[in-house]
């Protein structure tokens, strides 16, 4: 009996444990749940939004580019995409041979929506191809029970309507890259693009507006189930640019089937009227994306149309570099504005030969007649007598050697060379030949056509530091550009040089003379050998430029202004291989400074 009571007080004692222990248990259980959802409420209420709602930012549009008379020059279009959904179609490849049948369809297209459609979950739309036309989206449309999955997208492309025309300034817009600077969601947006040169790259930020978002309500394998919130992004800034887009166009026709490049300034503002670089490629061609063989043909063109000849071209000036050497010489005290020299074709340093371009030479001429006529000879003895360190630093003032940063990529700085920098490139002293050759602009010496226009724009405007610049600026704001430290006596001196160029019987450039109402031109032509002329042909004379290899040909250059008693407009011009300045870059630069006279005539611009 007490052994029975015994084990009845066992099994109260641990049914008593057990229950308390279990009681603690439901206890902590209760606790958990209350601190759970009571204490952490918010917390949780967060996490369950989350994975119910996606946020997805919303690409703004693009700012629209404008030349400064309102033209539009880079703009967004309506942009059709076709696209695929693999889980609307039974069979994604015979949906794709269908497609095949109404529009084309790349192997390398092909191949990128199969990769993609393994990358991605089956109701995932995927691109196919964009810039659809009318007639493409219709026989899409047309034919859509036979293609199932097909769907079309509408959305925004950039669209150049200059195209070649305006490549070099305006740019391109294209997909970001692992190399470019991520500092914004919207660059890890698949397929945003932007600027990628010109002034699309210049302004990117400020072109690029800022993304809104869109709520969307998805379910757990993340389909969207509904729209909840959308909040529209602001889109990017207008740009309203100096470019006249008529320069611009008369600019790139003129040039032709030629190779080079032309920049018009104003020369009191400094704002870039016209800025081209020939040839040149299709932006909207590289916007959407070139196949590797349309690239491999523009990267291979001998005559680069992928580079901006405007900043990245580095040439001899020639003579164009003689205004120059005039004004270092006038300054230094070398020469006075009486001062003649004789030239009889050539001269001799030691016994080495230092030929004019006119072989029976030209006689005596004082500074004038020596731009006039654009005499070797003259800038030869000038040289040696003034010094290549005197001419650097006045090529210098005029912009000459540097860079003058417009704000494009792949601007070079060119080369004015001193006797320092022969020290430090060679290691050996400057010669007295090497003066005689920088004299007429050859030599170590490169500019690149921006710098041209930079030191042409100076000299018309009396000696002011005008700076090239692509803004547009408000008429009656202040121009607060330097006065550079010559005598004004000096610069007239050099333009009445720059005006019988054009003006006067023997000038070089004479056959390109205008006379507009009374408005004519001032210029200075250069032609800079690309090779060494033997002494055979030397002797000869016979040098057909024509009957050379393209590459071998001489470049042709042309600077001038216009008008040329109260100057405006300053060009600059760079054939590549033209043959000679008189014949090919003054005839340009004189039909480009008419034509902004004349429109100056009728003040009213063409849209």
């Amino acid at each position: 009996m007490n052994r029975d009571n015994d084990k009845g007080k066992v099994l109260i004692n641990r049914s008593l444990i057990l229950g308390a222990v279990e009681l603690f248990l439901l206890l902590c259980l209760i606790f958990r749940l209350y601190y759970l959802q009571v204490y952490q409420a918010d917390k949780y209420k967060t996490l369950a939004d989350e994975n119910r709602i996606s946020t997805r930012l919303l690409v703004p549009p693009r700012g629209v580019i404008y030349d400064r008379h309102g033209v539009m020059l880079a703009t967004n279009r309506q942009n059709f995409q076709v696209m695929i959904v693999a889980e609307q179609t039974t069979n994604v490849q015979e949906t794709l041979d269908a497609l095949k049948k109404i529009m084309p369809i790349t192997e390398a297209e092909e191949e990128r929506v199969k990769k993609d459609l393994k990358k991605n979950r089956s109701f995932v739309p995927i691109k196919i191809k964009d810039n659809l036309s009318w007639e493409e989206v219709s026989k899409i449309q047309l034919n859509a029970p036979d293609l199932p999955g097909i769907i079309i997208d509408e959305g925004l492309s950039r669209y150049y309507p200059y195209g070649e025309k305006t490549a070099h300034v305006i740019g391109y817009v294209s997909s970001v890259s692992d190399t470019d600077v991520k500092d914004d969601p919207l660059l890890e947006v698949p397929g945003f693009k932007i600027g990628k040169a010109g002034i699309e790259k210049l302004y990117e930020k400020r072109l690029r507006g800022r993304g809104g978002n869109l709520k969307l309500e998805v379910n757990a394998i993340g389909r969207v189930m509904k729209e909840i919130e959308r909040v529209d992004g602001i889109p990017g800034d207008r740009i309203d640019l100096s470019i006249d887009a008529r320069l611009q166009t008369k600019a790139y026709e003129l040039f032709g089937e030629e190779s080079g490049a032309a920049i018009m300034l104003d020369v009191n503002s400094g704002e870039i009227l016209a800025f081209v670089s020939v040839p040149a490629y299709d932006p909207n061609m590289l916007t959407q994306g070139l196949s590797t063989k349309e690239w491999n043909e523009l990267n291979k063109n001998e005559r680069k149309p992928l580079m901006n000849k405007a900043v990245a071209g580095q040439y001899s000036p020639g003579s164009t570099f003689k205004m120059v050497v005039a004004l270092a010489a006038l300054e230094s005290g070398v020469i006075t504005p009486q001062t003649r020299s004789f030239c009889a074709g050539r001269m001799f340093l030691g016994d080495h030969a230092f030929h004019c371009w006119k072989h029976i030479g030209h006689g005596y001429l004082d500074v004038v007649q020596a731009l006039q006529h654009s005499c070797d000879i003259f800038f030869y003895e000038t040289a040696q007598k003034l010094g290549i360190n005197k001419i650097a630093e006045m090529a210098r003032r005029f912009g000459l050697g540097q860079k003058i940063d417009i704000g494009l990529e792949n601007e070079k700085e060119g080369l004015i060379p001193d006797t320092e920098w022969k020290w430090r490139r060679f290691g050996e002293p400057w010669q007295q030949g090497e003066s005689l050759i920088s004299g007429i602009g050859q030599g170590y010496i490169l500019t690149t056509p921006i710098q041209l226009a930079t030191m042409t724009a100076r000299i018309a405007n009396g000696g002011y530091e005008v700076v090239p610049t692509f803004t547009k600026k408000d008429k009656g704001s202040p121009l607060n550009f330097k006065k550079m430290p010559i005598n004004s006596s000096y610069i007239s001196l050099v333009k009445q040089g720059m005006y019988d160029v054009v003006n006067a019987p023997g000038g070089t450039a004479l056959g390109s003379r205008f006379d507009f109402h009374g408005l004519k031109m001032a210029g200075k032509t250069g032609t800079t050998q690309v090779r060494r002329i033997t002494m055979k042909e030397r002797q000869t004379g016979i040098i057909k430029q024509e009957d050379l290899p393209w590459k071998y040909r001489n470049h042709a250059l042309f600077v001038g202004y216009a008008p040329h008693d109260n100057p405006r407009y300053a060009v600059a011009v760079l054939v590549e291989h033209g043959r000679g300045g008189s014949a090919v870059a003054a005839p340009i630069g004189s039909k480009l400074l008419l034509e902004a006279l004349k429109l100056d005539a009728t003040s009213q611009p063409v849209e």
